[in-house]
């Protein structure tokens, strides 16, 4: 008899031998059927009552769903649902063109009112759009041309940053936006029919490439279900029991992994406490006050944590779990954390904006003790390791090219066939540009980026529009910029410089001059002048070149 697919699959690391795939270790995670109209919204709600209902106690309706750590404003889960439904009645009676897949650009800071905001505009089926607050005049127009947004919501403080929008920009700051949430419910949502798709857009989210141009990730409300539902089924049994477990959210709400942290608090009926914007301190303020549970955090925090002396005055023992995502988190840096905190699990994961942020995750804490590893393939998903120069698929412990597939793969790069095309393949298989290997036990290790975006304290930084502006200036040349390692950002962009003839200009003056075109994250924080910048015959970067100069240098200094 003929061996079966399943026959095929080694049972330890998920890889077919016949197919060159990797497939998930984890349990299969029924979905609905595709052709069911349901949103993301809708699909969250289902999952709260099911969470509520299954608890060990009763689910009061008081209990916060968000926290504001800096006004202790709360917003209970009966607040939410109602101001939800209100608000998604009021935009629709306020534009009633708006439909499925119409685009809404959000530019807010971190607020109680944004989680009511996002609910309402995806419970109606209007993709949510949001952006850094802190973006530049022109990198929000850049944004607006490729998403092409028919209605806005931002501040007082943002909303000249912005350019015309078709339908207006809303200012959730105004007395109108409050009354809209408040607004009498008997008329209006609940007697509004909106059909969504799953494969209708819930979200585009921004993510830069190599080639330093700002790429709106465009992502179907099955994309979010997919997600949550894996998550879902395989939450920590530390919370099963608990009522609405505690957890903060330093990362902002428009980054995939603020914005999807933020859907499954929801589904699991967590409380989320919210930061208006970041700070450490303020940060070990928030887990000793309210007691948190659980935080999602970047390697340069779990370094802060482990280092700095503060962070003995704070009470920190309510929390159990931090999961780790944005950058590789070396094993050193997990065991001096560990000593200090040894009662902390450190889960680590890997994601793109393109995979929702959760390709592979670690659930249990055997799995936690895998340091440096980004744990193991994500619920319903396959992989692959492509070799770069011949494409051939590779078997455990040979480093490639990581490709992955599955419900979570975007539908495609807004505005961009190109780009889609260049990533996504035929048969649906996202090429994430990250050298990659799965161990014999099948975990994921990152070990390069193919693609050489720096990331600065999980943001990522396109060092290719920083070499354009660079090169805007008249009194620069040539240069190339590189990420320099850092142990409290993890990267820093440095720049390499070739000054015009005659040109006295300083490292301080570039760096200035930069600083005021672009958002803070992108910042050129280390210069060195050269007299050439090494370049392949066909005009192509040596970035490894450099990189290798730089760190040399830094070790003889």
């Amino acid at each position: 008899m003929a061996n079966t697919k399943s026959d095929q699959i080694n049972p330890n690391n998920g890889f077919s031998s016949l197919t060159k795939t990797f497939h998930s270790l984890r349990p299969p995670v029924p979905l609905p059927p595709p052709t069911q109209n349901l949103s993301i919204s809708d699909y969250v709600t289902h999952l709260l009552h099911l969470s509520t209902t299954a608890s060990s106690s009763s689910f009061p309706p008081e209990i916060p769903f968000i926290i504001d750590a800096t006004t202790d404003q709360r917003l209970t889960y009966n607040d939410f649902l109602r101001q939800t439904k209100s608000l998604a009645s009021s935009i629709k009676k306020l534009a009633p063109s708006l439909s499925p897949n119409d685009v809404a650009f959000i530019l807010l800071p971190p607020s109680i009112n944004v989680p009511v905001l996002y609910f309402a505009l995806l419970s109606i089926g209007v993709t949510v759009s949001p952006a850094n607050p802190l973006a530049t005049e022109s990198e929000l127009t850049h944004m607006v041309e490729i998403t092409k947004p028919v209605i806005a919501f931002a501040t007082s403080l943002t909303v000249g940053k912005l350019p015309p929008i078709p339908l207006g920009t809303v200012l959730i700051d105004s007395a109108e936006f409050q009354i809209m949430m408040e607004s009498d419910n008997k008329s209006g949502f609940d007697r509004v029919l909106v059909t969504v798709r799953q494969s209708d857009s819930a979200a585009i989210l921004y993510s830069s490439g190599t080639t330093g141009r700002v790429k709106g990730v465009e992502l179907t409300h099955r994309n979010f279900i997919a997600l949550i539902g894996g998550l879902y089924q395989v939450r920590s049994s530390k919370e099963d029991n608990m009522i609405a477990p505690i957890s903060l959210l330093p990362i902002p709400l428009f980054h995939v992994f603020g914005f999807f942290m933020l859907i499954r608090a929801a589904a699991m009926g967590e409380t989320l406490v919210l930061l208006e914007r970041f700070d450490f301190e303020a940060m070990l303020k928030a887990v000793e006050k309210y007691r948190v549970l659980y935080m999602p955090v970047s390697p340069p925090l779990v370094v802060a944590m482990s280092k700095l002396e503060m962070v003995k005055k704070y009470d920190l023992s309510s929390l159990q779990i931090l999961t780790c995502g944005g950058a590789p988190l070396g094993k050193e840096v997990a065991e001096k954390f560990l000593a200090r905190f040894p009662n902390i699990e450190i889960s680590q994961g890997y994601g793109l904006t393109e995979t929702v942020g959760g390709a592979s995750r670690m659930v249990e804490e055997e799995e936690a003790t895998h340091y440096g590893s980004a744990g193991r393939l994500s619920e319903n998903l396959e992989a692959k390791i492509i070799d770069p120069e011949t494409g051939e698929a590779l078997g455990p412990e040979h480093r490639g090219e990581l490709w992955l597939r599955g419900p979570i793969i975007m539908k495609g790069y807004i505005g961009d066939k190109a780009a889609t095309l260049a990533t996504l393949d035929g048969d649906g298989w996202l090429k994430t540009g990250d050298l990659c290997y799965f161990d014999k036990n099948g975990y994921l290790y990152v070990v390069d980026r193919l693609k050489e975006l720096i990331k600065y304290k999980g943001y990522q930084v396109p060092p290719a529009e920083l070499e354009r502006l660079l090169q805007s200036h008249p009194e620069i040349a040539d240069s190339a910029v590189i990420p320099y390692p850092d142990e409290d950002a993890g990267e820093i962009p440095m720049a390499f410089v070739v000054r015009k003839a005659g040109s006295s200009i300083t490292d301080i003056q570039i760096m200035e001059y930069i600083a005021k075109l672009v958002a803070p994250y992108k910042k050129i924080r280390r210069l060195s002048f050269v007299a050439a910048i090494p370049k392949s015959p066909s005009g192509k970067i040596l970035r490894r070149e450099l990189v290798k100069h730089a760190t040399s240098a830094s070790s003889r200094l």
